[in-house]
């Protein structure tokens, strides 16, 4: 009987070890096929989101040269809707 407890110890180790790979396989299922795709799909928007405001800012320091440009120089003048740094 005491030869019986420690092999019962290793099984019970071993049913925990392979309930934990089997749970872990779940995570990286539910990630990959749950998760990575939103991401994807919300990380789209946000660049587009992005690349919109770069494209404004864009305009506006166009916009600022041609102004310069026009009244013959540069001015040190800040827009109204530049950033504080």
């Amino acid at each position: 009987m005491a030869n019986e407890e420690p092999k019962r110890w290793e099984q019970q180790m071993r049913d925990a070890a392979a309930w934990g790979e089997e749970e872990l396989r779940r995570v990286v299922t539910y990630i990959n096929d749950e998760v990575v795709p939103e991401v994807r799909r919300n990380g789209s928007e946000a660049l587009r989101a992005a690349a919109a405001e770069l494209d404004k800012l864009a305009q506006r320091m166009e916009d600022r040269r041609r102004q310069a440009s026009a009244a013959g120089g540069q001015t040190d003048t800040v827009p109204k809707d530049a950033p504080k740094s």
